[in-house]
């Protein structure tokens, strides 16, 4: 049996891995669950882990991964209706009028990105890797006509041009980007605050972090505490693109 705070991390976290791809950070576990400090989700956790439900990735951050979820959780339709039939003296379940006609918009995703199929006829495409986040190297310097190519699920991708870069360093671990992980850009050449972008500082240095705009200078923050915020000039630091995508491999 779980507690009702047990149960209520449990299936966030679950419906975050899902939605997301990556466990959310202890702060919006504390947030969510209306805690005043982060020591009460060290012991959820711990529970969760030693009841099996949870299992944690040492050494890795954000790495939390769902074993199992409860009864409870799991979809209950073949238990209600069988459960309808057994009633005695429940009423019948009603059949579809006759002539019943599903209104069904069926979407055409073929024109989502230019030059590629719809997702039921190709699974994925190739984008180009243009390698690792380096400073001193634009994005177009690492651009060349061998560059490595990447295949990314095209359900992954909406409109526009995209690539991918290698990410290197530790700055975005609180937003599950890692070292070595691998980011889905889509070009551009603006961003809203908040997003996480690829930065180009003073035509020289490239930098993947969260966008914040401050009247007429703009501040690039890292994911990671022992990370300092840059703040510049607007006119120093270029969007080269934002992240919409991120892939990882175990």
């Amino acid at each position: 049996m779980l507690t009702r705070k047990q149960h209520e991390l449990l299936m966030f976290i679950d419906r975050h891995l899902r939605e997301t791809g990556f466990s959310p950070s202890f702060e919006e576990m504390k947030d969510t669950l209306q805690l005043k400090s982060k020591s009460g989700i060290h012991r959820l956790i711990t529970a969760l882990e030693e009841r099996g439900f949870l299992k944690r990735r040492h050494h890795r951050a954000r790495a939390l991964e769902v074993i199992r979820l409860p009864q409870d959780a799991r979809p209950r339709l073949a238990t209600a209706a069988a459960g309808a039939e057994a009633t005695a003296g429940s009423a019948p379940i009603a059949s579809a009028p006759t002539g019943f006609a599903p209104n069904v918009i069926r979407g055409d995703f073929s024109q989502r990105i230019p030059g590629v199929r719809a997702a039921d006829e190709a699974a994925a495409i190739q984008l180009p890797m243009y390698g690792r986040i380096a400073a001193g190297l634009p994005i177009e310097a690492l651009r060349d006509d061998h560059s490595a190519q990447i295949e990314v699920p095209v359900a992954m991708l909406g409109n526009g041009e995209h690539y991918a870069l290698e990410v290197a360093g530790d700055s975005m671990i609180d937003a599950g980007i890692l070292d070595g992980d691998t980011v889905i850009i889509r070009k551009g050449e603006t961003a809203e605050n908040g997003q996480i972008v690829v930065a180009l500082v003073d035509e020289s240095e490239v930098t993947l972090k969260r966008l914040r705009r401050r009247t007429n200078s703009i501040a690039l923050e890292p994911c990671n505490a022992r990370h300092e915020t840059r703040i510049f000039p607007a006119d120093r630091v270029k969007v080269q693109g934002r992240m919409v995508a991120l892939l990882r491999r175990y």
